[in-house]
């Protein structure tokens, strides 16, 4: 609990003024709370006609007799309406009291609310852009393994658990535990012997209700790790419906879904369980402890006559104040062992690492001059060897092509070059400096990149381009679109550029999207472009549009190209032939092709056809 506190605390700082305040109007709340029990005893004094009679005006000796210069000033005035025969005025005047500090206590109960609502949802507003600016700094390599489906539950459910939850504990971490002290307080100066029965109580009234109590933090945890794994699981149904659906997998992932429901519905069942127990235990137990405070204190009152009725009624309305406050403290200690849970998946991300920060004079790459050089990089995915002593040299303007079959390291080499992943040996350097000595988006500023996956967003076609250049003019995105042979279908689509293209370009084809993804590396006009297998998933009408705008693209750059298909690289100036991770051949086209290797085996079997 300290530790999330610890953790909380550079949120919560931020929104000062609202603690400050939520505690001052928590402590107001605290004292008229105690004081509107006190207030009833003067009121039953008057009904029974048992107000001590003062008819000298008290004198003040200053704050430490406080509490009896106000007691005798409020029956001298008692004193002088019922001697007078006016009783009617006298209970007016404590109905008033009475009145008024109820009023006053709901009054500043309201505003500390107010102030913790303030808090509490401008910290968890802050906690999820904190989280989520977190989660698209860290690397590539950090998701390698991990489902999208449970950061989505981090970010959304966690954090939504947390705020229904752990941040109750901010509205009574002042508030009840006060209610309490000034109760306890006053209570013992009416009664010390009553007030030790009842402080006898309550540790066991808390004791058995935190033995309830011990296991939900766990159970919760797991409730949450199952929600990650059933966002996971319709997050994997939606991306990949049309496969589900050919391959008539719908049974599989409909047991897939219930049985992770099944187990969120057991497992909430006991977590519910336990926490609709708190509230009826705690009440239980402290009706016992009324009922015993009861006789007690009949006896007291009756038998050995050390305190008066009257008091001994307002004694027993501060009793059962106290019981509210602890009953929802113990409530409390329920949900906020669901809100730590939360909790700690959210610190889990927050606190995990940027395994490839920025260097600490980080320089900034501002234009390409004159060559990339890969020199013996060696890069392992676990313990499994991608590259091994791989070396390349691709000068400024030049086309290189990257062939070989599945597995051979050509996309591995396009994530180095992007700092998409850090290398094990070796170096990359552009101009002849290291990149991991340029800042990461100085670096990634001057490449563009084409992926066999034509990555678009739920958004218009002028947003999804202006993903590569901000600040692009109307006239500056059509003329992308017609380098990437975009343009003819666009300007016929209803909106043009400003037609949503749906979830992932699904509104649109294949080639449509591929022309889409090239238009927005043409807007963002970096001089190194990477193109990894931009044609390989297209029909041969869409992969020669395409292939009309990748040349286009290519002009006056240094391109990089990941291909299977022969047409996309056969005019390369130097094309790098790989296996398992190593340059088995390079050279030019024609060049491959007499030496009758791997690279002339490759375009027989059409890999390359």
């Amino acid at each position: 609990m300290r530790e999330i506190i610890v953790q909380l605390w550079p949120f919560i700082r931020n929104y000062k003024k609202h603690v400050v305040l939520n505690i001052v109007f928590n402590l107001l709340y605290a004292a008229f709370s105690t004081l509107a029990f006190v207030s009833l005893i003067p009121m039953l004094n008057v009904l029974f006609d048992k107000t001590q009679k003062i008819t000298k005006a008290p004198h003040w000796k200053g704050l430490a007799d406080l509490k009896n210069y106000a007691n005798d000033t409020l029956n001298y005035k008692l004193t002088a309406f019922l001697e007078a025969g006016n009783a009617q005025m006298a209970l007016l005047i404590v109905v008033g009291i009475v009145i008024s500090t109820f009023f006053l206590k709901n009054l500043f109960g309201y505003l500390s609310m107010q102030h913790v609502m303030y808090l509490k949802n401008g910290v968890l507003t802050d906690l999820r852009k904190h989280m989520y600016k977190h989660i698209i700094e860290l690397p590539v390599s950090f998701y390698a393994k991990r489902k999208k489906g449970d950061i989505m539950a981090r970010i959304l459910g966690d954090i939504n658990e947390m705020q229904n939850s752990f941040f109750i504990i901010l509205e009574l971490i002042i508030r009840e535990p006060l209610t309490i002290v000034f109760s306890l307080v006053v209570m013992f100066t009416l009664s010390w012997q009553l007030s030790i029965f009842v402080l006898f109580f309550i540790p066991i009234t808390g004791f058995l209700i935190s033995q309830i109590g011990k296991r939900l933090k766990r159970q919760s945890l797991k409730a949450q790790q199952e929600s990650g794994q059933l966002i996971s699981t319709v997050e994997e149904t939606l991306s990949g419906l049309k496969i589900i659906k050919s391959y008539n997998a719908e049974s599989n992932f409909k047991k897939r879904f219930s049985n992770s429901a099944d187990t969120i519905l057991k497992l909430m069942n006991k977590i519910g369980l336990k926490n609709n127990l708190a509230g009826p235990l705690s009440e239980f137990l402290g009706i016992i402890t009324i009922a015993v405070l009861l006789w007690y204190g009949g006896k007291l009152v009756l038998i050995e006559e050390v305190i008066q009725g009257t008091t001994f009624i307002g004694f027993m309305g501060l009793a059962y104040g106290i019981l509210t406050p602890a009953k929802a403290i113990s409530k409390a200690s329920y949900k906020v062992k669901n809100g730590i849970a939360a909790a700690d998946r959210v610190f889990e991300v927050l606190e995990t690492e940027d395994s490839m920060p920025n260097h600490k004079n980080a320089k900034e790459l501002s234009d390409f001059k004159s060559a990339i050089e890969l020199k013996d990089v060696v890069f392992k995915y676990e313990n499994e060897n991608i590259l091994t002593g791989f070396s390349l040299a691709v000068k400024k303007g030049q086309t290189v092509a990257l062939v070989g079959q599945s597995g051979s390291g050509k996309s591995t080499i396009a994530s180095l070059l992007t700092r998409f992943y850090d290398l094990e040996k070796g170096s990359i350097r552009i101009d002849g400096t290291d990149i991991k000595k340029f800042s990461k988006s100085s670096l990634r500023s001057q490449i563009g990149l084409v992926t066999q996956d034509s990555i678009l967003f739920n958004n218009s076609i002028k947003n999804n381009l202006k993903v590569g250049n901000e600040n692009a003019t109307d006239k500056a995105l059509i003329e992308a679109l017609k380098v990437a042979n975009a343009w003819e279908f666009v300007k016929d689509l209803p909106d043009g550029i400003e037609t949503n293209i749906g979830d992932a370009g699904n509104s649109l084809s294949g080639g449509q999207k591929q022309r889409l993804s090239i238009a927005r590396a043409v807007l963002k006009n970096a001089p190194i472009m990477i193109l990894d297998e931009a044609t390989s998933a297209l029909d041969t009408e869409s992969e020669r549009l395409v292939q009309q705008a990748l040349e286009n693209i290519m002009k006056n750059r240094t391109s990089i190209v990941i291909a299977h298909r022969l047409s996309t690289i056969q005019n390369a100036d130097q094309i790098i032939v790989m296996k398992a991770g190593k340059i088995v051949e390079q050279g030019q086209h024609k060049e491959l092709l007499k030496k009758q290797g791997m690279y002339h085996k490759l375009v027989l079997m059409q890999s390359l056809d």
